[in-house]
């Protein structure tokens, strides 16, 4: 990775439709470089946010196939750089600041003439924006500084228009049913990834059946016994057989047995598999469910940094670890059920384990500087990037090679 003179932080939030599934992120920058409490320039903000994710990232890597939702200020809004960016897959925001003008709506209908999509960022209905409501795209709604009283009128008024409506800053689960009762059409938040209280509630026979092969995989079982519990469960067999077809492993030979697929795999690719597909298999959303993504990326993420600081000396048990508390850390709130209980039966290392309950150990640090950086708290990883040992530059690598990484994996099941 090229390192610029201005180092920067780059953080994704997802956006989510009412299926749940991931459509696209905003991408939320800020300057290394500059104290956050002097940091006021929006337009110094959203320009680097364009040639830094242009020119240090690339953004296919960072969106994979979803949107990209980049704030705009008037100065960029109106200047010539916006057409660097890849037409039909980015959302420009207008920041609420902007006067929505005559000079302002003439702009946005030539932006949507080239093809960009347009949304109006934290926004309160105005009966006088009629005009430029009849341009943009999606409207963003912060139901914490609106109140969740005053929605419902204000999504009546824009259901007038032919856009779509953001529910922005939905952070539980009951504001997010309130939001979807509302109609409206996308949310932000991250509602998903907040336990419910937890209930033990039964988990499935297939979440079961793979929490159990992880726990086989982790210990060194024998391939009888790892063959057998796939010949229990013939869901299980049967997207073994299609990962094993889906995957480069340069292979022209057909395969004859369930021991041949796991032959041919290897055990360190099916513990991967199993992991991820503890999030896949879980409900229709399959792999667009917004813990897959997370999981994923923590995993992905974690593994990179430990092998960017012990270099040489790391082995492929180190790696392995840290991929597993990454993936791994979500699996109580997809469960909804405590990671004590999750974790009891699947014989793993005390570095491990302690990362997962109680955030300690180099890993439980990694892990923890992987939350702070999804949720944009970018103050936290400061300093935690300090306690890890990590530089900025290889926080930076790691999250380019977690988010390609993942989008490599929706490629292979496609």
């Amino acid at each position: 990775m090229v390192v610029q003179s201005e180092k920067f932080f780059l953080g994704r939030q997802p956006i989510l439709d009412r299926n749940q599934e991931i459509i696209g992120y905003e991408l939320l920058f800020r300057s290394a470089n500059i104290d956050h409490a002097v940091f006021d320039s929006y337009s110094h903000a959203c320009s680097n946010v364009i040639t830094h994710a242009l020119s240090s990232f690339g953004m296919h890597e960072v969106l994979g196939n979803k949107f990209g939702f980049i704030n705009v200020h008037l100065g960029l809004l109106l200047s010539e750089m916006l057409e660097l960016l890849p037409i039909g897959q980015t959302v420009l925001e207008l920041l609420e600041m902007i006067q929505l003008d005559d000079q302002v709506l003439e702009r946005c209908r030539e932006l949507k003439e080239l093809g960009f999509l347009l949304a109006l960022d934290d926004h309160e209905f105005d009966a006088s924006n009629n005009e430029i409501y009849n341009v943009v795209d999606i409207i963003k709604i912060d139901v914490l500084l609106t109140g969740m009283d005053a929605l419902p009128e204000m999504v009546r008024q824009l259901r007038k228009y032919p856009v779509k409506i953001l529910a922005e800053k939905v952070e539980t689960v009951e504001q997010f049913q309130i939001c979807y009762d509302l109609g409206f059409d996308l949310f932000q938040g991250y509602f998903f990834a907040r336990p419910v209280v937890l209930n033990r509630r039964k988990i499935d026979i297939s979440g079961l059946a793979l929490l159990k092969l992880l726990q086989q995989l982790t210990a060194g079982a024998s391939i009888e016994i790892i063959e057998m519990t796939f010949k229990e469960n013939p869901g299980l067999s049967y997207n073994l057989l299609r990962l094993v077809n889906s995957v480069a492993l340069g292979m022209r030979e057909k395969i004859k047995t369930l021991r041949h697929a796991i032959l041919l795999l290897g055990m360190n690719h099916l513990r991967r598999w199993t992991q991820l597909s503890l999030f896949a298999g879980h409900d229709a959303r399959g792999i667009n469910h917004p813990l897959l993504e997370m999981a994923a990326v923590r995993g992905r993420l974690m593994e990179t940094m430990l092998k960017q600081l012990a270099g040489r000396t790391a082995n492929d048990e180190q790696a392995e670890a840290a991929f597993m508390v990454g993936i791994l850390s979500l699996l109580d709130i997809l469960f909804e059920t405590p990671m004590e209980e999750i974790i009891a039966n699947l014989n793993l290392n005390d570095d491990v384990s302690s990362a997962l309950l109680k955030r300690e150990g180099r890993l439980g640090k990694m892990l923890m500087l992987a939350e702070k950086l999804e949720v944009t708290d970018f103050d936290a990883v400061t300093v935690l990037l300090g306690e890890c040992g990590v530089s900025l530059d290889q926080l930076l690598t790691a999250q380019l090679e977690a988010f390609s990484w993942r989008s490599s994996i929706v490629h292979q099941e496609d």
